[in-house]
Formats: C-alpha cells, sequence, structure tokens
C-alpha cells in the first residue's frame, strides 16, 4: 500500500517552493534594510548589496544549520535555546563580515537578526495571506532534501490521532457545514471521512477520556482531582508526578500506542515507546536526544521561532482586544479574562502549536507507526470565551489548519498515512455558580455544615500542556535546562497551590484523632466533589445526617444544583434532587427523578461513578437551565466534567477505509476498543493483542 513508491519519492522542485523561496529573499532583504535604519553599527549599503547578502544568507544558513543542529543537540537544552536566540545571527555576521563594506559587530548582528525575521515574517504572512504554507513548506523541504528512510514495514499504514480537546459534535457540525473547517469539511463532503458523535461518561473530563482512550479504562478517576483515601492525599491529573503514579496504576502494558508509537502533548502515553512532553512521562522527554535535535531544527529555522513569536505577539493583541470588547458589549455568560490567560492562550496558538505540529511532522517522516497528539486551543479559550465565541471558533480552525499541514507532510512520508480526528469530550456552558448566587459552593458548604472548608476550584487544563513541554525541556546538568526546570516548579506552585494545600490537609488529617471537622471542595466544571478530610472510607448518608444535618438538605435545595449523589446502607448509591431521588443501583425512583432532564444514560453513568472508591462523599451537579446551560463550581464560561449541555457529545471524524461503529459508542473505554480495532486491521500490535469486550453503547451511530 505504501512501500515502493514512497521509498522512490525524490526531491523535485515545486513552483510553490520557487515562489515562496523569492518571498522569503525579498523580505529578508527588506528586512536588512530596515535593520540598517535602526541598528547603530549595522550597514548592508544599498538595496543591491541588500539582495546579494540575503542570497548569501540563505545558502550560508542552509549549510550551517543542520551543524548547528548537531551542536546544539549535543549540548542539550541550552544549546536548543542559544541556537534559537543566536543561530541567525552568527549566519547574518559570517556572512556580511565576508562582503566588503562596513564593518558589522557581531552584537549588532544579533539584534539586526531579530528585526530581519520580525520584517521577513511579516512581509511573506502579509503576500500569502497569513496562511500556513511557510510551516508546511518549511517542513517539506526538509523532508525532501533528505534520503527517503527505508522501512521493512512500509506497506502497513499509520494513523495519526489528532485530539481536538474539549470539542463538542455540534460545533464541529457547524464548522463543517458552514466550511469554517476547510479541510475537515473537504474530507467529510468529498466522502473521504466520515464524522459521529460518541458519548464519553461520568466524568466528562481529559484525564478519565484519555486514560480510557488511550489505555483502555476509566475506572479510578474520579474528576481532574480527588482525595485517595487510602493514601490520605489529593492527587491531580496534570502535576507530572501524580500522572505518572496515576498511568502506573492504571497501564496494562498494551496501550494504543505500544506499538512503535509517538505520544505528544498528552497526560498519558499509551505505552508508546517515545512520548514529547507528555505529563506523565516528563523525564522521558529530558533524557531523549531526539527531542533536543527536533526542537533544536525548529528553533533553527527563520520561521521557526520568529514567526511563533510574531503570532504569540499577535495573539496576546487580540485577546486583549476581543475581551475588553466582550466587556464593552456586556458578553454574557462572561468571566474575568487577565493576564494570566492572555498568556497562555498565546502561548498555545502560538508556539506551542507550532512546536507540536512539527513533533508531530517528525514522527510521520521517520515512519513511526502511530501518532496521538492533542491540541488544546479550542478547548482552553472556549473556557473562558464560551463554546462559540468568533476567539473559540478561530482556536478551532487552527487546529483545522494543522490538518492540512500534517496532510501534506502525509505525502513525503515512508508511510500512508491515515488521520483520526476526535476530541475526548465536550463542553457546556452557562454562567458560574458563584456569579448566579453570590457564593461558591465552598463558601454553601462552609455555610450550611459549619466547618471549616479548603478548596480547589480553578483550571489547569491549558496552563498544565504548557507546563508539560516546559517541564521536559528542563535538564539538571546545564544552566538554561536548570532554569526551565525552576519555571515549571514555579508554575506548577502557582496553579496548584490551592490544590497542594489541601493534600497538605488531608495529609495531615488521615487517621488523626482531630474533634474539629474539615471538608475538601473540587471543582469539576459543573460536577462539584465533597470530601470529609481525614476519612479513611466514604460516609454514608447517616453519618453526614448525624455530623452535618443541615448539609445536604441545604445543598439538593438550592435552587444551583440539580441533584447530589450520595452513598446508603440500604439502597446504595442515591441520587437526590429537591422533590425526590433516583435508587441507580436498583433503579427505583421516589417523587421526581432528578436525572430525568439529563438522559437516558444518566443512571447508569452516575452508578458508575458513586461507586468507584475515590468517590467523594458527595458528588454534587449543578443545574440545566432551560437555555440547556450549567453553572461551572469553577469560574469557567465553558465547562465540561459533570451532566448537561454538550459536554457529553464529543466527536470523531475517521478514513471511510475503515469500518465505523454500528451504533453510538459510549464511553472513552469503548472508543479505545475502536482505535484498537482500526490499528489490528491495518496491520499493527501483531502479539499485543489482549482480551476485551467491545463497547457497550446501545444508540445508533450518527454518521455523515
Amino acid at each position: 500500500m505504501a512501500s515502493t513508491g514512497r521509498r522512490a519519492r525524490r526531491w523535485t522542485l515545486r513552483w510553490g517552493d520557487l515562489g515562496r523561496a523569492v518571498l522569503a529573499l525579498v523580505g529578508f532583504a527588506l528586512g536588512l534594510i530596515v535593520a540598517s535604519w535602526l541598528v547603530p553599527d549595522f550597514n548592508v549599503g544599498g538595496v543591491g548589496r541588500a539582495l546579494v547578502a540575503a542570497v548569501l544568507i540563505f545558502v550560508i544558513g542552509g549549510l550551517l544549520r543542520p551543524v548547528l543542529v548537531v551542536i546544539a543537540a549535543l549540548l542539550g537544552w541550552v544549546g536548543a535555546i542559544l541556537i534559537g536566540l543566536f543561530g541567525q545571527a552568527l549566519v547574518i555576521w559570517v556572512v556580511l563580515s565576508a562582503v566588503p563594506g562596513d564593518e558589522v559587530r557581531l552584537w549588532s548582528s544579533f539584534v539586526a537578526s531579530w528585526v530581519v525575521a520580525a520584517v521577513a515574517t511579516l512581509f511573506v504572512w502579509v503576500a500569502t495571506a497569513g496562511t500556513d504554507d511557510a510551516v508546511t513548506a518549511s517542513l517539506l523541504r526538509g523532508a525532501r532534501r533528505k534520503r527517503p528512510r527505508e522501512l521493512e514495514d512500509a506497506d502497513i499504514p499509520g494513523v495519526v490521532f489528532v485530539q481536538a480537546d474539549g470539542v463538542p459534535y455540534p460545533v464541529l457540525e457547524w464548522g463543517v457545514r458552514a466550511g469554517t473547517l476547510p479541510t475537515l469539511a473537504r474530507w467529510v463532503r468529498s466522502g473521504s471521512h466520515h464524522m459521529a458523535e460518541w458519548r464519553p461518561k461520568l466524568p466528562a473530563t481529559t484525564p478519565a477520556s484519555q486514560m480510557g482512550i488511550l489505555h483502555g479504562t476509566i475506572e479510578g478517576i474520579p474528576a481532574f482531582r480527588w482525595v485517595e483515601r487510602s493514601e490520605g492525599r489529593v492527587y491531580v491529573a496534570n502535576k507530572p508526578a501524580d500522572a505518572a503514579i496515576i498511568e502506573e496504576r492504571h497501564s496494562n502494558g498494551r496501550g494504543l500506542l505500544v506499538d512503535d508509537g509517538v505520544s505528544v502533548s498528552n497526560l498519558f502515553t499509551g505505552d508508546a515507546p517515545v512520548a514529547y512532553a507528555t505529563m506523565s512521562a516528563v523525564q522521558r522527554t529530558r533524557e531523549t536526544r531526539q527531542a533536543r535535535v527536533t526542537l533544536s531544527s525548529f528553533l533553527a529555522r527563520p520561521g521557526g521561532l520568529a514567526r511563533s513569536m510574531s503570532r504569540t505577539f499577535s495573539e496576546i493583541a487580540r485577546e486583549r482586544f476581543q475581551a475588553s470588547r466582550a466587556r464593552r458589549r456586556d458578553v454574557r455568560p462572561r468571566v474575568h479574562r487577565g493576564w494570566s490567560f492572555t498568556l497562555e492562550r498565546a502561548a498555545l496558538s502560538g508556539v506551542l502549536r507550532d512546536l507540536n505540529t512539527t513533533l508531530v511532522a517528525d514522527a510521520m517522516l521517520r515512519g513511526r507507526r502511530s501518532v496521538y497528539v492533542d491540541y488544546v486551543d479550542y478547548d482552553a479559550v472556549a473556557h473562558h470565551a464560551g463554546i462559540s465565541q468568533p476567539e473559540s471558533l478561530a482556536a478551532l480552525e487552527g487546529i483545522d489548519a494543522v490538518l492540512a499541514q500534517l496532510e501534506s507532510v502525509a505525502e513525503v512520508a515512508p508511510r500512508k498515512y491515515h488521520f483520526v480526528v476526535l476530541s475526548d469530550h465536550g463542553q457546556s456552558q452557562g454562567e458560574v455558580f458563584a456569579d448566579r448566587y453570590g457564593e461558591d459552593l465552598s463558601a454553601l458548604v462552609r455555610r450550611l455544615s459549619d466547618a471549616s472548608v479548603l478548596a480547589s476550584g480553578s483550571n489547569e487544563e491549558g496552563s498544565g500542556s504548557l507546563n508539560s513541554m516546559i517541564a521536559a525541556s528542563s535538564d539538571p546538568d546545564t544552566v538554561v535546562g536548570r532554569a526551565l526546570g525552576k519555571a515549571s516548579d514555579r508554575l506548577s506552585a502557582q496553579k496548584f497551590d490551592s490544590a497542594d494545600r489541601a493534600d497538605e490537609a488531608e495529609r495531615g488529617r488521615a487517621g488523626a484523632d482531630d474533634a474539629s471537622e474539615q471538608f475538601l471542595v473540587f471543582g469539576s466544571g459543573n460536577l462539584g466533589l465533597i470530601y470529609v478530610s481525614g476519612e479513611t472510607q466514604r460516609l454514608t448518608v447517616d453519618d453526614l445526617a448525624a455530623r452535618f444535618p443541615a448539609l445536604l438538605p441545604g445543598l439538593v435545595a438550592h435552587p444551583g444544583i440539580a441533584f447530589a449523589v450520595v452513598d446508603t446502607v440500604e439502597h446504595g448509591p442515591v441520587a437526590i434532587g429537591a422533590h425526590g431521588e433516583h435508587r441507580v443501583r436498583e433503579g427505583v425512583i421516589v417523587g421526581q427523578d432528578p436525572l430525568a432532564p439529563f438522559g437516558p444514560e444518566a443512571p447508569g453513568f452516575v452508578l458508575r461513578a458513586a461507586t468507584m472508591p475515590e468517590a467523594p462523599d458527595i458528588y454534587v451537579n449543578s443545574l440545566l437551565d432551560d437555555m440547556q446551560e450549567v453553572a461551572a463550581f469553577e469560574g469557567l464560561v465553558g465547562c465540561h466534567g459533570g451532566l448537561g449541555g454538550w459536554q457529553d457529545r464529543a466527536m470523531i471524524v475517521w478514513p471511510r477505509d475503515l469500518p465505523g461503529p454500528e451504533r453510538m459508542v459510549v464511553g472513552a473505554d469503548a472508543v479505545h476498543e475502536l482505535l484498537v480495532g482500526w490499528l489490528e486491521l491495518l496491520g499493527h500490535r501483531q502479539g499485543v493483542r489482549a482480551p476485551g469486550a467491545g463497547h457497550t453503547g446501545t444508540e445508533p451511530a450518527r454518521s455523515v
């Protein structure tokens, strides 16, 4: 299928390559002229000399860059950073020093290199209408210049799994119908791919869903953060140390990517032999020389670091304008969008997106059998802006553009690649619980129980992706590497401060004889987790009533809470609402069913979540109002974790060459079985197959 013809592919000059080269040369010459005006002790003479210098810089830069990349990789991360900062300056200095004329100093060449990069990037961006063609062309030029890689198994197609984090199926459907996602629309409209909705179980969070998709289990993860009673400590899924422990406990060694796979920017590895910027395996990335080579190559490209930085700055300006416009227009629902989120969004849509794409392209050009990458752009922006705001949809359009880039890379890869695009969950939206009712969940618990409360309700998903890249880039053997490690530690300390305080409190109270009562309250979207601190097992409704008689009645009577789930001795888990209860183990409803507004799967989802040993003493789910909006217990407009709205409406897009599911896929563990089946059909995982049942979904699949 993909052997002889692909191995025999040779580089040929294309008109598009020639046009982009001319644009780049002109842009570079303009940059040299502008730098001559602005930078002291830097002068290239007239236009003719600038053009000659630009040509020489391109030629000598092309010859020196591979050498610099090798040196940088040998020096470690400090070398990768130095080549990004000084590589182009060195090339400019070498060229201009060799050409007769005014003397050029090295420091002025350094300053001039940034001026040149900025001008050239702006010129090419304007000339190409701001497309990603320059990045794609850079990736392809590198591939075509290299000797084609020979693969013994080139006839086995590879699969690239692209996770568009948090994209609900209705949003995908809108984009495809409207044509605002041109790559996905072309795939679906041409019939090369199908798209369908799938249903994640409770909790609809990235940790549970990625563990299910990559490792085939969703047990033991009740939310984004939780109390492990047997250890008396708090786990946060996107803390590197915690993520490593969570994966070690759940992996059976036969994950989705075990057969020559690569994990890029995920929470868990899927047992991939190679993992880049993966939260549970940051130590492995630190020790991988190839990661340093790839990063060095990315930073050494004229359009690499400079383009990413220019996009980062433009994203900062765009976010500040859009946040201000939302305030002026009094857009509802709305949350405060400060500088912390501004920088997070800029880094995600700027540097991190390009770097992730470069890592995926590198894996494809090496002929790796499977790649799984998580792009969190849409999810992060939708959390703060809303699921259908222009800035959120623009982030999704950016992921669609990445698919076009990877599609072009696949044309020169040593094996054929299929593309599967999926989300780990959807998103719902609504006004934040604290804004609606004047107090957050922790304050409500404190008022009803008359006890102290430690709360953690901040969302760290987007910053977690950044932290995984920073942590994976640190290196204790180099100065810059140690600095990156400290930066990662500071970022973790800032983002996980409340969770760390809860963890310290739980460790201190576990097994202690303390008459004072204390609660740990965690928000996971519109799902709230309430733990009585220091307990070794889950309390029953009778225990709660005896110790906190006003707590449960006050929670279920609150207008912002649809139901609370508690354990009972007689009936097991029970979902209790203001006007009735649902005994989910027995299927018995007394009074008005509090789960009825949340769909037919809700009782089963609640039963599974509530019978985990890690389940809280009380689960609470926010209201679902007449507009099908929820109220997050975190400070987010778009949220996921509980029930209600579009958060349990995930999507998947797959090639028509692969058989689609006959019914609605329910559960991330069932998605794992589907993806594993596709890999086996293509010839992957020989001897890896583990016994397991298929999915148990009951709804007909909706495919387009």
